[in-house]
């Protein structure tokens, strides 16, 4: 194990030296998965929403599904976007079930 350890150091150092290493974007390393289950999620819990916060936008909390169940994820604050607003995570009925839909910003 340790010499693939030094093996591993060793070709990334060479790498580097050679400038081959190469920097993904952000953009370019994200994944989408789309899920369908066949169980309806339950419904919205009821949250108590903060005041306002300059510069900042509430996400409200979704049911998500973890492999074996749906799970609550509560709502949190994330960094607003001028000029795009926030289109909230939702489940959507389907002739093959619900499939979620992530939050996501739109303009």
């Amino acid at each position: 194990m340790k010499a693939r350890l030094v093996a591993f150091i060793a070709v990334c150092g060479l790498l580097t030296a050679n400038g081959m290493m190469v920097a993904i974007p952000p953009a370019a390393a994200q994944v989408s998965a789309e899920i369908v289950i066949g169980r309806a999620p339950p419904p919205p819990r009821a949250e108590v929403v903060p005041g306002p916060r300059p510069g900042w936008v509430w996400e409200p909390g979704v049911w998500v599904w973890n492999g074996h169940e749906h799970v609550w994820r509560a709502g949190h604050w994330i960094h607003e976007r001028p000029g795009w607003h926030r289109v909230p995570a939702e489940w959507v009925q389907g002739p093959n079930g619900w499939r979620f839909v992530p939050a996501h910003w739109a303009r």
